[in-house]
């Protein structure tokens, strides 16, 4: 070899040994750590112990409305659970809001050709009076047909919004159809219907309504709102298609009891953090339900999770550096209610929050992961890809996270977010449905993504990169 050759060798060694060293240094786990957190997925992999959580949840309380008898019996059992768990702190901090009653709901096709058919009122709503309303239907297909039409021109009907949500794995055709459900009565009645109803907020073909929260508007006269199951939508708009006047009759008995003060609470554990407790790693749920159903997966899949990917982390022998904060949240359903509050009581603790992940949506395997943290601290999420790739998990290219649900009010606050994007293909056929119950979680997946909730909660509360840079 001529010694030129031997100086490029010998150039491009050192520079291949500084880069290698340049990469063990910026290891944000060293080799300890990282047995660790394969010792932690083996044990979630393994572990029953989030089904067993969420069985416990929907056998022992069931739906959990905000201020509803089993909202209360959730906020014993989940405190109770932290503890039994071993959690080294657990309390709660109260959370207020207006007492929400679903009644009863009734709907029949009066004409051209009688039919029952099933329907939820919406959470919010009022009730039509005693003995219900009769009134032709306006069909609008979508709820921009309903804007487009002009003020007080529908004299009386009772509007009905027919579009129908599409199936994804990432449940992006929610958006398009949630409008129509929580701002439809309010431009129904600047339009003059004397009531709405919509289809459904859902993917499947059952004979069962989804319900939702729905808003009113200061100074616009308040009307019944309610969802009609899919097949029963496809019914109507069947009806509707051979030109004739169709009569529907809704009979609604919601109602919001204005002199009672739902009280409900968020739940709070946490395991301390050995050398940096007041950083906080937050893992997300929320505890609340709506009434129909039993919340399994709604959000019990995500309560279950991460009550077990905490204690799954506080089994070892010495915490990780950082706390690892568990929050339920209260009353979700109804507006964020109880992230809202945490925000205002945790304000000055706001910016000692590192970072925060969430569940409230999906049933499948995580498929992807997406950051919402500081450019310098990409590195380190790019290293905690890795360790979750060979589980199928792939790092979004964006770096645009939100946190989800109440995650995203901490989010707003300041907050760096993680957002695991699970298959949620078939969630929308369940959600907020009398279907909503244990048998439709999926064991394996369950254990697969607490394992995933597990190393990401324990990466970042061991690893020394800012999430915020």
């Amino acid at each position: 070899m001529s010694l030129k050759a031997k100086v490029v060798a010998n150039t491009c060694l050192a520079l291949c040994l500084s880069l290698a060293s340049f990469i063990g240094s910026a290891q944000q786990l060293n080799a300890e750590q990282k047995a660790e957190l394969d010792a932690l997925k083996a044990t979630a992999l393994k572990s029953e112990l989030s089904y067993q959580l969420i069985e416990s949840l929907t056998t022992e309380v069931g739906h959990r409305l905000m201020g509803s008898e089993g909202d209360k019996k959730s906020i014993i059992w989940a405190v109770n659970k932290m503890k039994a768990l071993g959690f080294d702190k657990v309390w709660t901090e109260e959370v207020t809001g207006s007492y929400w009653l679903r009644g009863d709901a009734k709907a029949k096709i009066i004409a051209p050709y009688p039919h029952d058919v099933v329907v939820l009122a919406l959470g919010g709503s009022i009730g039509t009076d005693k003995a219900g309303l009769t009134a032709n239907v306006a069909h609008f297909e979508t709820f921009a047909d309903l804007k487009a039409v002009k003020d007080n021109s529908l004299d009386g009907k009772i509007a009905f919004v027919s579009y129908q949500m599409e199936r994804h794995i990432d449940g992006e055709g929610y958006g398009p159809a949630v409008g129509t459900r929580v701002g439809g009565a309010v431009v129904a009645a600047q339009k003059g219907a004397s009531a709405i109803v919509m289809r459904s907020v859902g993917t499947d073909n059952n004979r069962t309504a989804h319900t939702g929260v729905m808003r009113y508007k200061e100074g616009v006269k308040k009307i019944p709102a309610a969802a009609l199951s899919n097949p029963d939508a496809d019914l109507l708009v069947n009806q509707l298609k051979r030109g004739k006047d169709v009569s529907l009759y809704l009979n609604m008995t919601a109602r919001t009891d204005a002199e009672v003060k739902a009280k409900s609470a968020n739940v709070i554990g946490e395991f301390t953090g050995s050398e940096l407790p007041e950083e906080i790693v937050s893992l997300g749920a929320h505890l609340d339900s709506w009434d129909v159903g039993t919340g399994a997966l709604d959000d019990g899949l995500g309560i279950g999770m991460v009550m077990a990917a905490a204690h799954h982390i506080g089994q070892l022998p010495k915490r990780p550096k950082r706390t690892i904060r568990v929050i339920l949240f209260a009353a979700e359903e109804v507006g964020l209610l109880g992230a809202k509050q945490y925000v205002v009581d945790h304000k000055a603790e706001m910016p000692q929050h590192v970072i925060g992940a969430e569940w409230d949506f999906g049933i499948g395997r995580i498929y992807k992961m997406t950051p919402g943290v500081g450019a310098q601290s990409l590195n380190a999420v790019r290293e905690l890809a890795q360790y979750l790739a060979p589980m199928g998990v792939a790092l979004s290219p964006d770096n645009n996270a939100k946190g989800q649900s109440d995650m995203s009010a901490l989010s707003d606050a300041g907050m760096p977010s993680i957002d695991f994007a699970p298959d949620g293909s078939d969630y929308f056929d369940y959600h907020h449905t009398e279907n909503d119950t244990l048998d439709k979680v999926d064991p394996e997946a369950l254990k697969v993504n607490t394992a995933i909730y597990t190393m990401y909660a324990y990466f970042a509360a061991q690893t020394a990169a800012d999430f915020r840079k």
